[in-house]
Order: C-alpha cells, then sequence, then structure tokens
C-alpha cells in the first residue's frame, strides 16, 4: 500500500513508452498515459512526505 502511487506511475510510464514506440499514430491520447503516470508520482511524493 505504501508504494501504490509510485507502482501505478512507473506502469504508467512503461506503457506510455511502449504505446508511443508501437502506435505513435494515437499520440494526443498516449500523452493522457504520461500525465497520469506524472500525477500519481507527485501524489506518491506527497504522501512519502506526511508519513516520513
Amino acid at each position: 500500500m505504501k508504494f501504490l502511487f509510485l507502482t501505478l506511475a512507473i506502469l504508467l510510464l512503461i506503457a506510455w513508452i511502449c504505446a508511443f514506440v508501437v502506435f505513435h499514430v494515437v499520440a494526443g491520447l498516449i500523452h493522457l498515459l504520461l500525465a497520469f503516470a506524472i500525477i500519481f508520482f507527485i501524489i506518491h511524493l506527497a504522501t512519502r512526505a506526511k508519513h516520513a
């Protein structure tokens, strides 16, 4: 539970990289994955700072 947002961010980042390479046609939707990955990473950092 402690690394939930970090895990989601990493998975979304990997999905973004794979989709960007394979499906370059739908680049607009693929960038949403990157945005969500960044948001989850920021949430992870914010919640980690509260618990530290």
